[in-house]
């Protein structure tokens, strides 16, 4: 940053003709200049009133897109347009991606709500197989909204280019789009090092402008090429691509480094649901709820594509973990206070026993509950959305029919038998009668040849599947719990010198299996995955991410098809045919497979660079096997990952009165909850939710007397052009909920 702010001031004649320009992103970047040289940072807000500096990106980092929920993506733009509107006057119309792993189909959406027209990445043009068609192009996100996005292919050093005629040259050969529009980006700089352009940068492009034969290239400002690329798309068609972009290299970000991965899960679970119960209190009376930015900052700093995913060293994730570990914390402490103001307004009785149970979701959520004191609930009861309700414990009465033995669990929905081996031999869904398996279900399997030719930590080999070895040896199964409320057995495997010891459990009232599972683990260069062949046919397989689903094929008909052997998806991964599915759900994992009938899920992996001790000892996470009936929309699936993910949250409480208290009800199709926070301005509250599954229809929330709900906002929380009581497929929107 001093060197590009030295460069502007000029120390040559070179320097003060030469119209350097500099761009830098990422609000935590300016954050940390600001707080740690603040002599620094006024020289900088001077370069960038000049025009000299663009800040440029409008998100708080950026962000992996493929692992965070489509609630943290849009506070990236939140908090990161808040900071640079706040700081320099500007608010950013260019979502700036150069390196990160892959696109969610959920972020133009966001980037348009968040005021944000164009998109710029280059990593589209590392694919391995299949060369990604456009390189000036309309993307269109998985609702229809639009942005214009452009790349570029350097042969040379990509985002890290010089000022050569090697690449100013092979990288204006290379452009596509030169019919459509007359010009390129080209990044130069050290940028991995952090180094930036020096000051032989700038003379090369002086004396590189008399050069023969030479396209013309200039410093600019990126907000006045995408100007002008704006300018040429409205007059002659551009390409366009629909959903996600989906990277064909570095697949193992989605599971190197597992225990950051759970954490941010966590975390971002823990501060939606702080906020949403501090929410709720205040409808029922209490005080408006605090902001929680200063801890979304820090979940959003770790979001960054090279921390998030995996590909740092080791001392990264040594302060990642306890930033993230510390969030979790804090916001479950937040949790508990909302309950208490929750509890203290409920109406006085006389029940000394009280059980409060509260359900943070649009959903209507089957009685599943664990309290602080380690008391489990699964009962018949079901808790209606975004209410409170009250029991007495003993009201609290186990759902019938569940058994269990060191081969069976068994209740009133699923029948679940464990062979010798550990795997699960059967799995039938009472309520179909369906049998969901078509082979030995939850097979653990281990690659112990995992090297892939570059880029340890980021890469998965196509091939790796070769050199499997299936773990069959048990040592140990047991009933570990036997009743009422929850059946479980035990299976203990080792591998080598690391222990997988999983949990099969089922509730009295579970429609799903959970697959508890805690693993030591102590062998570097492997790769543990489980595989479950599912008694479905489906050309497709349905997997969530931001906001939405995205759909990919189960076969490989294609080079494109074939490609896609490791795929992203957040809490669940669904293969359905008319009438009958089984999901494969998570609470910590990114990375899935789906091809035939096999539904798969890396759980842990361990490179040696640029870490070598990665995902060394234990780790604790659930997956779950889910059939249904109808398809993944049809039979809950989100609901039911949400469910895992998040369960109910409850308390106990003496002197109240049994009561049920609704504090929002939805009318009209299903949504499914993204935020409900304190405004930014402190204005009321903000609730914003989205259409998860592809419907059009109505929508609309009736809220407790003095309260109203006005709007629709964007994420920005500023008017948006849109019906306010209607939803599009993967349509968010927000309202602004004040107090009258």
């Amino acid at each position: 940053f001093h060197t590009a702010v030295s460069l502007m001031e000029g120390s040559n004649e070179y320097l003060a003709r030469s119209g350097f320009r500099f761009n830098q992103s990422t609000a935590q970047y300016y954050a940390q200049i600001e707080e740690d040289d603040p002599a620094l940072f006024e020289k900088i807000v001077a370069k960038v009133k000049a025009g000299g500096w663009e800040t440029i990106g409008g998100m708080w980092v950026e962000p992996d897109t493929n692992m965070p929920t489509g609630e943290s993506l849009a506070r990236q733009v939140l908090y990161g347009q808040r900071y640079f509107e706040k700081k320099f006057g500007v608010r950013h119309s260019i979502c700036w991606l150069p390196d990160c792993f892959g696109f969610s189909g959920g972020l133009p959406q966001l980037l348009q709500q968040g005021g944000i027209r164009s998109f710029f990445t280059i990593k589209v043009n590392w694919n391995e197989n299949n060369k990604f068609p456009h390189d000036l192009f309309w993307w269109e996100g998985i609702d229809g909204s639009r942005v214009l996005a452009h790349t570029f292919e350097n042969p040379w050093q990509g985002y890290n280019g010089g000022v050569t005629p090697e690449c100013i040259v092979q990288t204006w050969n290379n452009f596509r789009g030169k019919a459509a529009h007359s010009q390129s980006l080209l990044a130069v700089g050290y940028g991995d090092g952090g180094g930036g352009v020096t000051p032989d940068y700038v003379e090369r492009e002086m004396m590189l402008r008399d050069f023969p034969a030479m396209p013309s290239a200039r410093w600019s400002r990126v907000e006045d090429f995408f100007a002008r690329a704006h300018d040429s798309a409205a007059a002659t068609e551009l390409p366009a691509w629909q959903g996600d972009i989906y990277l064909e290299l570095h697949r193992s970000t989605l599971t190197t480094q597992s225990a950051v991965k759970k954490l941010h899960r966590q975390a971002e679970r823990a501060l939606i649901t702080a906020e949403t119960l501090g929410s709720m209190a205040a409808l029922m009376g209490a005080e408006m709820p605090e902001s929680l930015e200063h801890m979304w900052r820090v979940v959003l700093k770790n979001e960054f594509h090279d921390i998030l995913p995996g590909s740092s060293i080791a001392e990264v994730y040594d302060d990642a973990e306890r930033e993230l570990g510390d969030i979790v914390g804090r916001a479950q402490a937040r949790q508990q206070m909302a309950l208490k103001l929750i509890t203290g307004r409920l109406p006085d009785g006389d029940i000394a026993d009280a059980v409060v149970v509260v359900n943070p979701s649009l959903a209507c959520r089957p009685l599943r509950l664990r309290l602080p004191d380690g008391a489990r609930f699964a009962t018949a009861k079901v808790i209606a959305p975004m209410s409170v309700q009250v029991f007495t414990r003993a009201a609290l009465e186990a759902a019938p029919g569940l058994s269990v033995s060191p081969t069976l669990l068994e209740n009133d929905h699923l029948k679940v038998v464990i062979g010798e081996d550990g795997t699960l031999t059967s799995l039938v869904h009472k309520a179909t009668g369906r049998e969901a398996l078509a082979g030995r279900g939850n097979q653990l399997w281990v690659y112990s040849a995992d090297k892939p030719r570059n880029w340890d930590a980021w890469d998965l080999e196509d091939d790796y599947e070769r050199k499997g070895t299936e773990l069959t040896q048990v040592s140990k199964v047991h009933v570990t719990a036997d009743g009422p409320h929850r059946a479980a057995v035990t299976v203990i495997r080792k591998f080598r010198a690391s222990t997988v010891t999983q949990t099969y459990a089922l509730d009295a009232n579970g429609t799903r299996l959970d697959i508890e599972t805690e693993i030591d683990w102590h062998d570097r260069h492997c790769l543990l995955r489980t595989l479950t062949p599912v008694d479905v046919r489906a050309t497709h397989a349905t997997f969530e991410h931001a906001n939405g689903v995205v759909r990919r094929t189960t076969h490989n008909n294609t080079s494109w098809d074939e490609s896609q052997f490791e795929v992203p998806g957040h809490r669940f991964a669904d293969m359905s045919e008319t009438g009958f599915g089984v999901a494969l759900l998570n609470d910590a994992k990114y990375g899935y497979s789906a091809k035939g009938n096999v539904l798969g899920l890396s759980l842990v992996r361990s490179p040696v660079y640029p870490d070598p001790l990665a995902d060394e000892g234990g780790q604790r996470f659930t997956y779950s096997l889910y059939p249904h009936a109808g398809d993944w929309h049809e039979g809950r699936v989100r609901e039911e990952a949400e469910d895992l993910n998040q369960p109910l949250c409850g308390t106990s409480a003496s002197g109240v009165h049994g009561v049920t208290v609704s504090l929002m009800t939805a009318a009209g199709i299903d949504a499914a909850l993204s935020g409900f926070k304190l405004a930014e301005d402190g204005d009321g509250l903000i609730l914003r939710v989205y259409e998860p599954a592809g419907r059009r229809g109505p929508f609309a929330v009736a809220l407790p007397d003095g309260w109203s709900a006005s709007g629709p906002l964007s994420i920005l929380e500023e008017p948006m052009d849109a019906p306010p009581d209607a939803l599009k497929p993967f349509e968010v929107k927000s309202w602004r909920l004040p107090q009258r």
